[in-house]
C-alpha cells in the first residue's frame, strides 16, 4: 500500500488455503478490527475491476465483514452506481475497458470531491511508465497486485475512521 510517495508494499504469502489463486489475493491474516463494534449503518465500498473473479472475492470478504458491497466491470457501470447513492470508499482498478481507472478517478473526485482520499487503486501495473508518475502527483493509495486483504482492510479501517472524525468535526 502506498500513500503519498510511491512505496508499495511488496506481496507477501500469496498461495495457500486462505488465497483466491485465480486473483491472486491473500485472506490469510485476520484483521484484529473486523470484531469491532462496527457503525449501525453498513458502509458502503464500490469495486471496480473488469476481472470478475477479483470482484467476486473482495464482494464475498467485504460482506463477510458487514460491509454492503456495490460492484461494476466498466467505468460506466461505477460511474452509474455513485450517481444512485453515497459511496464511502472505492477500490478501482487502473486497466478497465473503455476508460482507464486514472480518468474515471479524475471523473468521480470531480463530481464527489468528498472521495478524494477515500479512493484507492489495485493494479498490477503500479510501476508502467504511464502509471507510477500519475500515482505520484496525485498521492493515491496502491495496493499491487497481488495484495493481501489485511492490508486492504488496515486501509479501509483507518480511511473511514478518519472521514468519521472530519464529520464528527473531531
Amino acid at each position: 500500500m502506498r500513500r503519498g510517495g510511491f512505496s508499495p508494499v511488496p506481496p507477501r504469502g500469496v498461495g495457500g488455503a486462505n488465497t483466491c489463486d485465480a486473483c491472486h489475493v491473500s485472506f490469510a491474516e485476520p484483521h484484529a478490527s473486523w470484531s469491532r463494534s462496527v457503525n449501525t449503518t453498513p458502509r458502503t465500498v464500490l469495486v471496480v475491476d473488469d476481472d470478475a473473479t477479483l470482484r467476486g472475492a473482495l464482494d464475498s470478504v467485504l460482506a463477510s465483514q458487514g460491509y454492503r458491497v456495490l460492484s461494476a466491470g466498466e467505468p460506466d457501470a461505477a460511474y452509474g452506481l455513485l450517481a444512485r447513492g453515497p459511496v464511502d470508499a472505492v477500490l478501482l482498478d487502473v486497466r478497465l475497458p473503455t476508460m482507464s481507472g486514472l480518468a474515471l478517478y479524475l471523473a468521480i473526485v470531480s463530481r464527489w470531491p468528498t472521495l478524494t482520499g477515500r479512493i484507492a487503486f489495485m493494479t498490477a501495473d503500479a510501476h508502467a511508465p504511464d502509471v507510477e508518475p500519475w500515482l505520484d502527483r496525485h498521492h493515491c493509495t496502491v495496493f499491487p497486485k497481488p495484495f493481501r486483504f489485511a492490508q486492504l482492510a488496515r486501509w479501509l479501517d483507518a480511511t473511514l475512521q478518519e472521514r468519521d472524525c472530519q464529520v464528527a468535526g473531531r
